[in-house]
């Protein structure tokens, strides 16, 4: 609900929307009449309009006026722009007035409805009615105007259970619609179906057919009462109000009845209106594209005497059949001249240009090309539906038998529940269409012809190998074409899908519920319709679905040849049909899109191919993937090139490290440098030994702390000069914290083994940058966990020649190693707060020793 309005505490029983003036004008049982804003909810107006219940309200489509009627047998017309006065009063009911109406084709006329059983027909301006109809037995409940056509009707609803419509001029009746058990309270005619629509208090609505007042449908929803319905014009929506609520429902078709012959000429019909477009028209210099709506000039071609259900071409394009009302009529396609009429519920043409009709479950009648009635058949069971083509079909609802046209014999019976058939205009392949699937069959006419020469009987089922089943897919058609070998369908999931030897191929995905109209070869291009009757074409080349046919059959000679004739850019399409079907050396050779290419090869492992597709585009992620497949495959030498194409510096130190390259690794570390990628370069000079360049790289990437640390490990002469800079850098935000930093030469007794760690350093500095070569790995991997510090003491202690440079070692140090601070500054550091931190500096924790440093900057290497 978008909005409510409380009215009265009384039965509020009309309401009307007056659009021009956003306004809803409502009457009530208080007898007054409301006018509100629907859009600010404002309430406009109120006056005391009856002196009894107000029935209805009717707005005048063009002038600013409102009638109403009342219990008070009185109907009164309000005008909006002088104040909402009375300007006329209309007196003749001798009964509650129930219903006004405005005629649509004289809005200066209107008629009211009564339970004096009467009809009037009044004219604005004047007291007196034009005149009156004795409708009905009993009180009459609701009027409404015929607005289709020409037709000078209108239609009435009463107590006495029926529905009745007159004709206004002749003041006749014209048909009196019986069926309903209780009183009609609503009824109309529908503005474009030919339907009337009758609502009664039996809780039943029933639609007729508005030309042969066949009863069409009764619809119960169990809601109660019916009391009024509602319909909007270029809609086929209707609305119905009950006692316990409100029912919104769909009424027709959403497939448009059109139909398209093999020059791109369709025909379609709009209600009763046949009009024509011509594709061909669309001008050369148009560029079409798929998916897009042509632009078509539509030709009135002229009207159906019947409301048309179906229209179709016959198989040369010269004749168009409308069926519908029970009835058929043959149009010459070109002037829409009748060529023949007759009675059917269905009718199909044959491929040769004869037809069939089909005028009751128990009666078919075929026609020769003449127009004359060559055979009359009464089926043994229940004809539901008929279908033309290569055969004559005919389908209950559990079986589908086929026929030949000349003698009406049986040809094959098949136990299928058939939604739709849809014949190759071959005459060879047929598709069935279920509700859940459809099945690819091939019709062998040798074979029945042969059978039925031979002068064999031919049994319920009729000849065994008439059919061959060929494929079974799990997709439901909306609506299909065959197009040589190659069955095109749109399904419920709305993509437009091609089927070649049982290989199911989505061509596009479509927005919305479109209809197959046909196929022209001369542009390569499939056409569909909406139900807007907009027309939409997409490309389909018949020499690619050849192509793929002939690969299906395994003739690849033959289509090579025909992959000459597809032009190329639709050669990737040839590729990822040729890779689905288990062929990429075929896809590689094939394919012309780049990416797809080098995906391709990359598969495939064809390097060379890879690699000069990756140089053409010049892409990094191609250099990068071209990396790794060549590492993966053992060709270094492409890999470094790719790599260094590619910047993937990790790449590059992966490789280096593992061939032991320390020349590639030393380009690397000034390459990452340059690139701003200090964690590769820290990592590289660190391979190479080369330490001091690394204490260099984390003081220029500030990174203070951690080269404190790497200078207590590495390099413990450079200790001093950190801490000195580490102090100066920590003191801008946390003059304490700065302070508790301890500098070991002036504490040298905070720092385990100083003075060893220090010789140490002296005595292999000048071995480090040294690199054993590959054969000596195994000697220096068993070296990798020794701590040289502990060596050094327990060499000096078994009395070796090595002797610290400094004298004696015996300095009293704490238990705590790393980067110790002063005892005294201890409990004054752990209460540095982090947010006093912000700099990166470090935050000591003064009981066990465990440094945590600030943010990272992103790009600089952590320790």
């Amino acid at each position: 609900m978008a909005k409510s309005f409380e009215v009265t505490e009384l039965p509020v029983r009309s309401a009307k929307f007056i659009a021009r003036k956003q306004w809803v004008v409502a009457g009530a049982d208080d007898m007054f009449i409301r006018i509100y804003n629907y859009n600010t909810m404002d309430k406009v107006k109120v006056f005391e309009a009856h002196t009894d219940y107000i029935r209805c309200v009717a707005v005048h489509p063009t002038l600013p006026y409102v009638l109403s009627s009342s219990d008070d047998m009185l109907i009164k017309l309000w005008d909006w722009e002088k104040g909402w006065i009375c300007t006329q009063i209309f007196e003749g009911h001798s009964h509650y007035v129930m219903q006004v109406t405005f005629n649509p084709k004289d809005t200066n006329t209107f008629a009211s409805a009564s339970l004096d059983r009467t009809i009037k027909i009044w004219n604005l301006g004047s007291p007196d009615p034009n005149f009156t109809l004795d409708a009905h037995l009993k009180g009459v409940n609701c009027v409404d105007y015929f607005t289709g056509g020409d037709r000078p009707y209108l239609i009435t609803g009463s107590d006495d259970h029926t529905a009745k419509v007159w004709d206004y001029q002749t003041k006749s009746c014209v048909q009196t619609l019986e069926g309903h058990t209780h009183n009609v309270s609503a009824v109309c005619f529908h503005p474009e179906l030919p339907i009337i629509i009758t609502g009664s208090e039996d809780g039943t609505v029933r639609i007729w057919h508005a030309t042969t007042y066949r009863l069409e449908n009764t619809l119960n929803y169990g809601l109660e009462r019916v009391w009024a319905v509602g319909y909007l014009k270029g809609s086929r929506r209707v609305v119905i109000g009950y006692d316990e609520g409100t029912i919104m429902i769909k009424l027709g078709r959403e497939e448009p009845v059109a139909s398209m012959d093999s020059s791109g000429k369709i025909i379609w019909a709009k209600h009763n209106e046949v009009q024509t477009v011509n594709i061909k028209t669309v001008g050369a210099d148009y560029e079409v594209t798929d998916g897009e709506r042509l632009p078509l000039a539509v030709k009135e071609l002229g009207s159906c005497d019947l409301y048309p259900q179906s229209l179709k071409h016959n198989r040369n394009g010269r004749f168009v059949v409308v069926c519908g009302d029970g009835e058929y009529i043959i149009y010459t396609a070109l002037a829409w001249r009748n060529r023949s009429f007759g009675s059917a519920l269905e009718f199909v043409w044959s491929s040769d240009g004869e037809y069939a009709v089909r005028e009751s479950t128990s009666r078919i009648k075929v026609f020769s090309k003449n127009f004359q009635e060559r055979k009359s058949i009464r089926p043994t069971f229940s004809a539901e539906r008929i279908f033309g083509g290569t055969l004559l079909a005919m389908c209950s609802n559990d079986f589908i038998c086929f026929y030949d046209w000349a003698e009406c014999r049986l040809i094959r019976r098949i136990d299928v529940n058939v939604k739709n058939l849809y014949w190759a205009d071959s005459g060879d392949l047929l598709t069935i269409a279920s509700d859940t699937s459809f099945y690819i069959l091939k019709y062998n006419a040798d074979i029945v012809s042969s059978y039925l020469d031979s002068g064999n009987p031919v049994d319920e089922q009729g000849v065994e190998d008439a059919f061959e089943m060929l494929h079974e897919i799990n997709e439901r058609v909306r609506t299909g074409i065959w197009v040589g070998d190659c069955f095109i369908y749109n399904n419920s999931s709305s993509r437009l899908n091609y089927c070649v030897g049982g290989e199911v191929t989505t061509m596009f995905h479509l927005d919305r519920p479109m209809y197959l109209l046909g196929y022209l070869a001369s542009q390569s291009r499939v056409y569909l319709i909406d139900k807007e009757f907009n027309v939409i074409g997409y490309t389909l080349l018949l020499s690619l679905i050849e192509y793929k046919t002939l690969v299906m059959r395994g003739d690849l000679d033959r289509a090579n040849e025909v992959l000459r004739s597809i032009p190329k850019e639709h050669h990737n399409s040839v590729a990822h049909f040729l890779e689905s079907r288990g062929m990429p050396e075929d896809a590689l050779e094939v394919a012309t899109d780049p990416n797809y290419k080098f995906d391709l090869a990359v598969q495939l492992e064809q390097l060379d191919i890879a690699k000069a597709i990756a140089s053409e585009a010049q892409s990094e992620s191609k250099w990068k993937q071209l990396g790794k497949l060549a590492m993966s495959t053992g060709k270094l030498d492409m890999a470094e090139e790719c790599l260094l194409h590619a910047m993937d510096l990790s790449g590059l130190l992966l490789l280096y490290s593992a061939i032991g390259d320390a020349e590639g690794i030393a380009k690397l570390a000034s390459l990452a440098k340059d690139q701003g990628k200090n964690n590769v370069a820290f990592l590289c000079l660190f391979l190479l030994g080369k330490v001091e360049e690394c204490l260099q790289l984390l003081v220029e990437s500030n990174r203070i702390p951690e080269a404190a640390l790497l200078a207590r490990s590495y390099l413990p002469s450079k200790v001093s000069d950190i801490v000195a800079i580490w102090k100066n850098d920590l003191n801008k935000v946390n003059p304490k914290a700065a302070e508790s930093l301890a500098d070991p030469e002036e504490y040298p007794n905070l720092f385990e083994d100083w003075q060893v760690a220090l010789a140490v350093e002296s005595n292999i500095v000048q071995k480090r940058c040294t690199y054993p070569s590959a054969e000596e790995y195994l000697n220096f991997a068993q070296k990798s966990n020794i701590n040289l510090v502990e060596v050094f003491k327990s060499m000096q202690v078994e009395g070796d020649d090595l002797e610290l440079e400094n004298g004696d070692s015996g300095i009293e140090v704490p238990e705590d190693n790393g980067v110790e601070v002063q005892e005294e500054a201890q409990e004054e550091a752990v209460e540095v707060d982090a947010e006093d931190s912000t700099d990166g500096s470090i935050l000591v924790n003064g009981n066990d020793g465990e440094e945590e440093y600030g943010t990272k900057n992103e790009g600089t290497p952590s320790a």
